[in-house]
């Protein structure tokens, strides 16, 4: 039983290796599917907006790994 929840944690460890990177991915895309139909203004910059939100999410998460890493 040991060994089978290492592994889960070892697979789980291999796509999440930040809990609040991921985190804030769900949220975003929450945000996305429940408020982005409800705005107007036709859907030509929902994407642009998707991508924005996605790319501001992994800059913070690799900014705050590089300042993490640094104080090491």
């Amino acid at each position: 039983m040991k060994a089978a929840i290492t592994a889960l944690q070892e697979v789980y460890g291999l796509f999440v290796e930040d809990g609040s990177y991921a985190a804030a991915i769900v949220i975003w895309l929450a945000i996305v599917c429940f408020v982005f139909p409800h705005l107007p203004g036709g859907g030509a910059w929902r994407g642009p907006l998707f991508f924005a939100g996605m790319a501001v999410i992994l800059v913070e998460s690799v900014v705050r790994a590089a300042r993490a890493k640094s104080r090491c």
